[in-house]
């Protein structure tokens, strides 16, 4: 049986992965998923332990641990996806037609390896990594330059979501990290509109879980370390 799901403190010096933890506690309290036997654990000092490093060896939240032998699995979208299929209900967030998932795929693959990277430098510094804030400003441009455009002409085009009308774990793969670049205020200013609007529609349609956004939102605007003020190119 689906046990419980280790997710990350957004309070904890590790929490650069709290809004990767986002999609899954959105999917988690959206679909009601701790009535349904899914049990939320903060992992918060628990990472690092011998325990958890015997069932993940990468020892990154979210992790999704399982009963028995079964063991467990962890990247965010993987998670969500194994949520989506295993419990009631999911099929509203990543639906069971073969093209539509796969677009949904497509974009989560986006995420994990032309996105996500970018935000790195950008973003780590609001927990105390050491960052490159030449790169910061030239991995903000690529986003600038060519992420946002294919988000939003290509996966966004006549559509309120990626390639849906609806929200579905793309997008929650996606518009949570928007909220990192937050920490920069300046760079904020100028991430499209369009990308501004999809970020506030895709919280928006997870009310269950606004007091996560609200945390790593708060945590975003409120930093005034290395790198707040710094300009863009």
């Amino acid at each position: 049986s689906f046990l419980s799901s280790h997710l990350l403190s957004v309070s904890t010096i590790v929490s650069s992965t709290a809004a990767n933890s986002h999609g899954v506690l959105a999917i988690a309290k959206s679909l009601g998923l701790e009535d349904k036997g899914l049990e939320i654990v903060d992992a918060m000092g628990k990472t690092r332990s011998e325990e958890f490093i015997a069932m993940n060896p990468c020892h990154c939240c979210p992790t999704l641990e399982f009963g028995g032998d079964k063991g467990a699995i962890w990247e965010s979208c993987a998670c969500m996806r194994t949520m989506c299929q295993l419990f009631e209900g999911g099929e509203k967030y990543y639906p069971k037609d073969p093209i539509a998932r796969g677009k949904i795929d497509l974009v989560c693959d986006w995420k994990n390896t032309a996105f996500y990277p970018a935000f790195y430098h950008i973003a780590y510094c609001l927990f105390g990594v050491p960052v490159d804030e030449e790169k910061a400003k030239e991995d903000f441009k690529k986003l600038c330059t060519e992420h946002f455009p294919i988000l939003l002409d290509t996966f966004l085009k006549n559509n309120k979501f990626c390639y849906s009308d609806t929200p579905t774990i793309a997008d929650l793969g996606v518009a949570p990290l928007l909220t990192l670049i937050k920490g920069r205020s300046k760079f904020w200013a100028e991430v499209p509109e369009g990308v501004k609007e999809y970020h506030t529609r895709v919280i928006e349609a997870f009310p269950e879980a606004s007091e996560y956004f609200k945390m790593l939102d708060d945590m975003a605007t409120a930093y005034k370390g290395d790198g707040a003020d710094a300009e863009p190119l």
